[in-house]
């Protein structure tokens, strides 16, 4: 999935990208729905909720306030382990691929003594799905 140009602002669509394209007015709605802008998932995204982690350490009464209260942090937190599975996804892929490949040139038995797996989880790896669209780049590398 590409991002379209952030010059003006991000989009919905260009912050949501990580998510399938059906999904993302139900979720924009719900951001919407407390306030929260393509601008401040943009934020939340690119640090990896660090500042959320933060906030949320700190002690403070109101630590919630400066993203728009309780609502709005849980699914800003929410988004952040949406971002997070779609990349552990997009890496299962990758690494599916590379042992599709390497059962090519190589027995099971050894791509798994590589890998520090059992041969069966060899074959369970290469059979992962390897069709899903994912995301190029990660928010924080967006041009």
């Amino acid at each position: 999935m590409k991002s379209s140009s952030m010059a003006s602002g991000p989009s919905w669509d260009d912050v949501l990208a990580h998510r399938p394209p059906e999904t993302r007015g139900p979720v924009r709605e719900r951001f919407e729905s407390v306030g929260v802008t393509p601008a401040q998932v943009q934020e939340v995204l690119e640090d990896g909720g660090d500042r959320l982690h933060q906030a949320s350490s700190s002690g403070t009464a109101d630590w919630a306030t400066p993203y728009g209260g309780l609502l709005a942090v849980a699914l800003l937190a929410a988004e952040v382990g949406a971002l997070t599975a779609h990349l552990t996804s997009r890496s299962s892929q990758v690494r599916a691929l590379a042992v599709e490949n390497l059962l090519d040139d190589f027995s099971a038995v050894a791509v798994a003594g590589r890998l520090g797996v059992s041969r069966q989880k060899v074959y369970d790896i290469a059979r992962a799905d390897t069709t899903k669209d994912f995301i190029d780049r990660v928010p924080w590398r967006m041009p």
